[in-house]
């Protein structure tokens, strides 16, 4: 896969800052645009369903976007970062029409998270039940990523609501990566994490998981269940007894602000927003490399089998839009 570079070209005038220029490649496609900061892609068949944290489920079938709204049973939070999350259709949603979906809503003026069960009717959802509520959250670091697990159990990213030592406390959900059965029941599956907000599985069912360090030091980890990662008594490289050490960091002079991952031909890919750039990771040594870049905050990246697809996000108030931001691309190999 070739790697893109765009040179950032920004003029200053009288009408204010022009919009950059998406590089054109003839091995990545744009499939939509016009995505209201998209979250994270999933598929069924050839319709793709893209959450968007202002509270809709993109559809997009052969090019065209529609924006389905989502009736939930509690206001969206106004913290940053916050809205609707995490999204994943349930193993059987050809039948059920249902999906998992994580959200940040405000109680009290408080922001909190919750994950739900969404049907879709027609071209609308509605939030039919609560599987886990009453998360505490912060400012930021409101994790958010849902995954349906090998085991068929579905697995939750839940940050530390910007109170670290949450991360560390065993009767606390915060910092934590969290497993959920068809009942409902949650265990905490592994500690000790900042604000995670990827998860994927290897094709031998090794589980690996993103997470944000503080201002540098982001973090690519092997997940075990019952396993500590340290946050925040170590970040980065740093080792200490009963804590693990990362398979790939940042280091403390760069920052990627990985988010969604995935597992596609052998390789581990995360998106990278600080870092504008779909990072390849080699699971055996570590090695990380800028596969994509030029196409601004990444957001999610998504594989079919066949295909690598991922949306960007310079619409989330963070980044610099260009003409159509945000939109879903295919990688074609």
């Amino acid at each position: 896969m070739a790697k893109k570079w765009l040179a950032a070209l920004v003029l200053l005038t009288g009408c204010g800052v022009q919009e950059p220029e998406q590089p054109e490649s003839e091995s990545i496609q744009a499939e939509a645009e016009n995505l209201d900061i998209p979250w994270s892609i999933e598929q069924n068949e050839n319709t793709f369903y893209i959450s968007e944290r202002t509270g809709t489920i993109a559809k997009v079938e052969d090019g065209e976007v529609e924006h389905q709204p989502v009736d939930l049973t509690a206001p969206l939070s106004e913290a940053a970062e916050a809205g609707l999350l995490g999204f994943v259709l349930k193993p059987d949603f050809k039948e059920s029409n249902q999906a998992y979906a994580y959200y940040t809503y405000d109680k009290d003026g408080e922001p909190f998270n919750r994950i739900v069960v969404l049907e879709l009717n027609g071209d609308e959802w509605r939030e039919t039940n609560i599987i886990l509520d009453g998360i505490q959250s912060g400012n930021v670091h409101h994790g958010g990523r849902l995954e349906i697990g090998p085991d068929n159990n579905l697995y939750a990213t839940i940050g530390d609501a910007s109170d670290p030592e949450t991360a560390q406390e065993p009767d606390l959900l915060n910092g934590k990566i969290v497993r959920m059965d068809e009942a409902g029941k949650a265990s905490v599956y592994s500690l000790g994490h900042r604000n995670p907000q990827g998860i994927a599985w290897s094709d031998d069912g090794m589980m690996y998981a993103a997470e944000h360090g503080q201002s540098a030091n982001d973090e690519i980890n092997i997940i075990e269940e019952g396993n500590n990662y340290g946050w925040p008594d170590i970040e980065g490289m740093e080792e200490a007894e009963g804590l693990q050490a990362p398979l790939a960091t940042s280091g403390s002079d760069e920052t990627w602000a990985p988010s969604g991952m995935t597992w596609h031909k052998g390789e581990l890919y995360a998106a990278s927003l600080r870092g504008e750039a779909v990072l390849k990771i080699d699971p055996k040594t570590g090695e990380v490399t800028k596969d994509i870049e030029g196409y601004g905050r990444i957001r999610d990246v998504f594989s079919d089998g066949d295909s690598l697809y991922f949306v960007t996000n310079n619409t989330d108030g963070r980044g610099n839009p260009a003409d159509g931001d945000d939109k879903l691309y295919r990688v074609v190999e």
